[in-house]
């Protein structure tokens, strides 16, 4: 089957099940495309199939991220043997997931920032990583700060990518643009944090879903110039946070509010019901009181309103 219209269907039943974490419901989908759909590179495109899977790579339930990582090999391969043989052609990683098809989503590219549309000699996962300096690119903006944070942008979203190097040049300076223009037209240190805060946080290893969105056009640049740290952290980090917080929550409550015993709630890890409760205002007065409850058997915690 290489019907576009459902394939589109099943991606966004993919991304719903991702959003809600249904394990079950997205191994099922996964499954549904590999075996029932034809993969070619317009379709990737039309799709964006590829960056819904890509996301995946690095969700947290192993069996999801695996058959991922699965597909995407798959896909790869179908589209490779498609392509017609060229002499010098770099091996592009992970369709649609690391920008090569994800490009396609943009339309056509055009020229910015001395890119000169040369497909990259140093693409994603072979050789070291792709920089402004490799790939002959350079800022034109007329101003040096600006060119350089032009070229850092670039070093950036192109370090893993098999993208062409004038799409990528037109994202870094559209982003570079955006980020000028929010601190008002100026070079201080707020524009420089900013610049900085955004190479970090899109060469991080971790965060390839990120790259690949500004890439293919999915984040604008106006989007990530106004985005904070904890926005452009990958999925598996802003967990991580998110667990941090309501731990730091639970000790600063436990501090303040004496916590009973009973055996009313059921721990849903051990299922024993022997726990610990207390309850605490952390909305408006108008709103329910949440209840902190901790087993005392297993250590686990959860809340509820």
């Amino acid at each position: 089957m290489c019907d576009v219209v459902e394939l589109k269907k099943n991606v966004k039943r993919l991304q719903a099940a991702t959003t809600e974490k249904n394990d079950e419901d997205i191994l099922s989908i996964l499954n549904i495309l590999k075996t029932e759909f034809s993969i070619t590179e317009q379709i990737l495109r039309e799709s964006k199939a590829g960056l819904a899977v890509g996301k995946l790579r690095q969700y947290e339930s192993t069996k999801v991220s695996n058959a991922a990582k699965e597909l995407v090999k798959k896909w790869k391969t179908a589209v490779e043997k498609l392509k017609p043989p060229k002499a010098s052609t770099p091996k592009p990683s992970a369709i649609g997931i690391n920008t090569a098809v994800a490009t396609a989503a943009s339309g056509s590219t055009s020229k910015a920032g001395g890119g000169g549309g040369a497909t990259p000699a140093t693409p994603g996962g072979n050789g070291p990583p792709r920089t402004a300096k490799s790939d002959g690119v350079s800022g034109n903006v007329g101003d040096k700060v600006r060119d350089k944070c032009m070229e850092l942008i670039y070093d950036a979203l192109a370090s893993d990518s098999t993208a062409p190097s004038d799409l990528i040049s037109k994202r870094a300076l559209a982003v570079e643009s955006a980020v000028f223009k929010l601190h008002s037209s100026s070079t201080a240190g707020d524009y420089k944090n900013k610049i900085r805060s955004l190479f970090v946080n899109l060469k991080a290893q971790n965060n390839p879903e990120l790259r690949e969105s500004v890439v293919s056009g999915e984040t604008s640049a106006e989007r990530l110039a106004t985005m904070s740290s904890e926005d452009m952290a990958s999925e598996e980090h802003r967990a991580k946070l998110k667990k941090i917080k309501e731990e730091n929550l639970f000790m600063s409550l436990s501090a303040q509010e004496t916590e009973a015993e009973t055996e009313a709630f059921q721990c849903g890890r051990c299922k024993q019901r022997k726990c610990r409760y207390r309850q605490a205002q952390t909305r408006s007065a108008d709103e329910p009181m949440t209840t902190f409850v901790t087993c005392t058997v297993c250590g686990n915690r959860w809340k509820f309103s």
